[in-house]
């Protein structure tokens, strides 16, 4: 793991006030969502819904996405973050209009709100992206990882592009149809950044966790290629042509990404040298394997010419549902367990290596509420979905409980972690 951190490494001032915000932001969420209670069971487009989903999506994964990204830069690229006073500015900026998003959505004031936060999230992407941009162009390193992010970055851009144009199309007369373009603005943030930036971290984290050296990576080129082609032939016809059969090979393209991804993970676990996965890699390897449900319902919504029948709805509800919660929250859930605690050890112990008896970076956090944890939220996604599918509200009511409790816990461990206090013991307690 000593890859994680190396001389060009950032303050961890830098990466730290990330994932804070992202526990709160996802304690925020839950709340919203036992707020909002039976009304989840409205369709997607529902104020509220789309309060929840900015708050988790942006509040919580995004911000961690940064925060790990600022850590990952010296690792991928092999060179120092460009400007840590930029990503500083860019972190406040954040989450400020993220604030004021989530507030525009959950009151409705999407004429006046949900424009000045849209702005503001604006601003900071262009701050993010410069910052990256420039450390990539001092990238000693550029390879096939480095390209997963910085495409991964380049749909965020068109992601924040499309969810701006959308914001001013409540005040002033942009598109006629925001129903239309939700859709697409959804698919290449949810995909096209956060899915890929997945697999842009993962040619690193995966086989590095799972101790794993034989692994091939030939799958990633073609995977590469594929999913973004797939991604793209997908977009350009929802905006551009409207062509229903294109969309067909646009989906066989980025399931074949896909499917070569998962090859790359599959490799990577069958030479794995750690034969035990510990809580940290137990819901990472679970989550690729729920990825093929949202990749499931995707193809059974092909068939839909309907995007606004009963049915198509549902469908496009647990789409969105397995893809945020069943496999970007997972992968969150599972991963702040093997690169926090880490970096928190370094910035507490590493003076003290050869000088003291220190602990290991697995005890600055109670694994055992991990495991808990991750238990609990398996239990709230498979009763959560019952609970849609049936339209049950006593189902709904208990599943949000349980993931008040995975909240809970995982604020818990994060303050444990970030507020952890040194403890050192002399190597010879007999001198």
């Amino acid at each position: 793991m000593t890859k994680l951190h190396t001389q060009n490494a950032p303050d961890i001032s830098v990466v730290k006030p990330h994932f804070l915000f992202g526990a709160f932001a996802f304690g925020v969420a839950v709340l919203l969502m036992l707020l909002s209670g039976t009304e989840l069971f409205m369709p997607y487009y529902h104020n509220k819904i789309l309060a929840i989903i900015h708050t988790n999506i942006l509040g919580w994964a995004m911000m961690l996405v940064y925060g790990s990204l600022y850590q990952l830069v010296p690792v991928v690229f092999e060179t120092k973050l460009f400007s840590e006073t930029l990503a500083k500015l860019t972190f406040w900026l954040t989450g400020f209009s993220i604030m004021i998003m989530a507030y525009a959505f959950w009151a409705g004031r999407l004429e006046t709100w949900l424009v000045w936060g849209a702005y503001l999230m604006y601003s900071a992407l262009f701050l993010f992206v410069f910052n990256i941009s420039m450390s990539y162009r001092n990238a000693t390193l550029k390879n096939i990882k480095t390209f997963f992010i910085i495409a991964a970055i380049f749909w965020l851009f068109l992601t924040q592009t499309e969810g701006l144009l959308m914001a001013l199309s409540f005040k002033y007369p942009i598109y006629t149809d925001n129903l239309r373009h939700l859709p697409v603005h959804a698919v290449m943030g949810l995909t096209g950044f956060f899915i890929q930036m997945i697999f842009g971290v993962g040619t690193t984290l995966v086989p590095m966790f799972l101790v794993s050296h034989k692994h091939s990576e030939k799958p990633l080129w073609p995977a590469f290629l594929l999913y973004n082609a797939g991604l793209a032939v997908l977009v350009i016809n929802w905006w551009f042509i409207g062509w229903h059969w294109l969309v067909y090979p646009g989906w066989m393209m980025l399931a074949a990404g896909i499917g070569f991804y998962l090859k790359f993970v599959y490799d990577a676990f069958r030479n794995r040298f750690k034969r035990i996965l510990d809580e940290g890699m137990q819901p990472t390897m679970l989550m690729f394997v729920l990825l093929l449900v949202p990749l499931l319902l995707s193809f059974l919504l092909l068939f839909r010419h309907n995007y606004h029948g009963k049915t198509a709805l549902s469908l496009v509800a647990l789409f969105g549902f397995s893809l945020i919660f069943g496999v970007i929250n997972l992968i969150i859930l599972g991963q702040t367990y093997k690169t926090i605690p880490f970096i928190i050890w370094l910035e507490r112990y590493q003076p003290y290596v050869g000088k003291f008896k220190i602990p290991l970076p697995k005890e600055v956090y109670s694994a055992r509420l991990a495991v808990w944890q991750y238990r609990f939220y398996l239990v709230f996604l498979i009763l959560f979905i019952f609970a849609y599918i049936v339209q049950s509200s006593w189902m709904l009511w208990i599943s949000l409980w349980i993931l008040a409790f995975v909240a809970i816990s995982y604020n818990v461990n994060m303050i444990k972690m970030f507020f952890h206090k040194p403890h050192l013991e002399p190597l010879d307690k007999n001198k």
